[in-house]
């Protein structure tokens, strides 16, 4: 099992962090002393689960705090949170979402459930919180994307699926954009010769209520988990699972713009390795492009990467719209 280098005295954000490769994560990232903000969009499943993690780790510096990714409201909320606290955050990890409903849902802001909840929140989650990151001396910033963004396309004329709506298809477009944001980032911060990091991970084949979740939506009897073993690939567990995120939240060997994953065959299962960007995101002005478009969707702005602005104050980000849509 990968162990977590010592991460006494930074605050981690984590989202998603009730169940499956969130909660693992910071479970983990709290047995090497991080401070862990644990954000949920049920603050019962949320306690519920600092509870659990304090069983495992006593005296854990953990806290539940609120955030629907499907709300830009409730993200800005979040985020204001956090900034009225004081403190810097030294990592935020972009884990939470939503797969593959059977039928077409919306958030609360009108865009499709998966690219609104996969994508467009953390995009604007990640742009409201990098002031309060270069406060930090070596921020970064960790997103979750999946294996299923290799068959993604960013459906430009038709982002939030109006017309011939596909689950799957509509998921695999919205963790690529999660490959998009972070690239594009890891590539902004680079050119601004900041200390900021931008890493990605994918879980492989894991065995979480992710994929049943998601699939229950709008059904009168939630759907059965998928077994163990499901189109002769077998899942690996949650412990393993998370090792890629934890790999790029937490490691000192992390890279800027690197992606990690199972090493396994396909990428299914096994100990963590950096692997390749898949085809769908290696378009040369793809990135630039879909970044564009979600800033104009969420309202938001990516703010200078320098730690302080010339009058030494954090740099501001503008506040997601309330009618982005």
């Amino acid at each position: 099992m990968y162990e977590v280098p010592q991460q006494a005295g930074r605050r981690f954000v984590v989202t998603g962090a009730n169940s499956g490769t969130g909660r693992e994560t910071a479970l983990r990232l709290a047995r090497a002393g991080a401070s862990v903000v644990l954000g949920v969009r049920s603050p019962e499943k949320g306690e519920s689960a600092r509870a659990s993690i304090l069983r495992e780790v006593p005296g854990a510096d953990l806290e539940v705090r609120r955030i629907d990714l499907a709300d830009l409201s409730s993200v800005a909320a979040f985020a204001a949170g956090l900034v009225a606290d004081g403190r810097p955050v030294d990592t935020l990890v972009n884990n939470a979402g939503v797969m593959a409903p059977p039928r077409r849902m919306e958030t609360a802001d009108g865009f499709e459930l998966q690219f609104g909840t996969n994508f467009l929140g953390p995009f604007a989650l990640t742009n409201l919180l990098i002031p309060l990151l270069l406060e930090s001396p070596s921020p970064r910033v960790a997103t979750m994307s999946s294996a299923v963004s290799h068959i993604g396309k960013v459906r430009f004329g038709d982002l939030h699926w109006e017309r011939g709506y596909r689950p799957m298809l509509a998921y695999a477009q919205s963790k690529l954009g999660n490959l998009l944001m972070a690239v594009r980032l890891a590539e902004a911060a680079a050119a601004q010769g900041s200390p900021l990091m931008s890493t990605l991970a994918h879980p492989g084949y894991t065995r979480t209520n992710l994929q049943t979740a998601g699939a229950s939506l709008g059904r009168d009897r939630p759907r059965r988990s998928l077994p163990v073993e499901w189109g002769g690939l077998r899942a690996q567990n949650v412990e393993t699972g998370a090792e890629p995120l934890l790999f790029a939240a937490a490691d000192p060997g992390a890279a800027q713009g690197a992606y990690y994953g199972p090493s396994g065959p396909l990428g299914i299962a096994g100990p963590t390795r950096q692997t390749d960007l898949p085809r769908s995101a290696r378009g040369a002005t793809l990135a630039g492009s879909l970044w564009a478009v979600a800033e104009d969707l969420t309202g938001t702005r990516l703010p200078p990467l320098t730690p302080r602005t010339a009058t030494g104050h954090p740099a501001p980000a503008t506040a997601p719209a309330t009618d982005a849509r």
